[in-house]
């Protein structure tokens, strides 16, 4: 049977879980990711893992935090008066904005916390700092 190599374009089923169990994605009861091994667009060792493997075959494998999206940088993270806040948009715990701080550059943050003066916004990836444990089935080698 043929096994998954560089150059290939393969379609996977996968779910992604944090150490405590949660489910934070996954293709189930959806369309199978499909990427092409070697363009470097998912986590590496995620693509590395989907190497060699045979169509029906299934993996598990665990990413620590260092190699997923990093460790959670404290600089990432702000507090902004409320009152500094654009009227238009309520804030809330959870919200994710797009913003331009100094250049063309547009940044993703999160609210992650909000007082009766302040809020609190992180620009860190929503998993960084998370170890990340993927069960893979190789679905098409196209």
């Amino acid at each position: 049977m043929a096994k998954a190599k560089i150059g290939d374009t393969v379609k996977v089923h996968y779910t992604g879980k944090l150490n405590n169990g949660e489910i934070f994605d996954t293709s189930i009861n959806k369309e199978p990711l499909k990427f092409k091994i070697g363009e470097k667009t998912l986590l590496a060792d995620f693509e590395n893992t989907v190497l060699e493997m045979e169509v029906g075959e299934n993996k598990t494998i665990k990413i620590i935090a260092e190699k997923a999206y990093g460790a959670k940088r404290p600089e990432l993270i702000a507090q902004i008066e409320k009152s500094q806040f654009p009227a238009h948009i309520t804030p809330q715990v959870g919200l994710q904005l797009q913003i331009k701080p100094t250049n063309d550059q547009t940044l993703v943050v999160t609210i992650t916390a909000i007082t009766d003066t302040m809020i609190t916004i992180d620009a860190n990836h929503p998993l960084a700092g998370q170890d990340l444990t993927f069960e893979i089935q190789l679905i098409e080698i196209a």
